[in-house]
């Protein structure tokens, strides 16, 4: 399976999740999940929530930021790999002057 994120339409979510600013989405579901190109503008933020049915992972493309999960401050760069396991809560801040970028996959629950 290829995923051309090039060829999908971004769609830009106001305060996801409680955040402050926008959040813009480049999304692909399947029976395995959801695969998505998550952009993060300078000072936005995707705001606390709880993964309830399954791991949320993410890597840094591009930008940096902070992860809280569960209380627990992660920074972001590119290379590194945040990842919320299941029954966790998380949230992500852009705390750079560029766009956050992120490679998000969030298994079938």
């Amino acid at each position: 399976m290829l995923i051309d994120f090039n060829a999908i339409r971004e769609t830009v979510v106001p305060g996801m999740n409680d955040g402050e600013g926008v959040v813009g989405a480049r999304m692909q579901v399947n029976d395995s999940g959801r695969f998505v190109l998550t952009r993060i503008p300078s000072g936005s933020s995707i705001g606390v929530h709880e993964q309830r049915t399954s791991d949320d992972i993410n890597y840094v493309i591009s930008g940096t930021g902070i992860a809280v999960c569960d209380g627990t401050r992660e920074n972001l760069v590119p290379g590194v790999c945040h990842v919320c396991p299941t029954g966790s809560s998380h949230s992500i801040v852009n705390t750079g002057t560029d766009d956050l970028l992120l490679f998000t996959f969030v298994a079938a629950g």
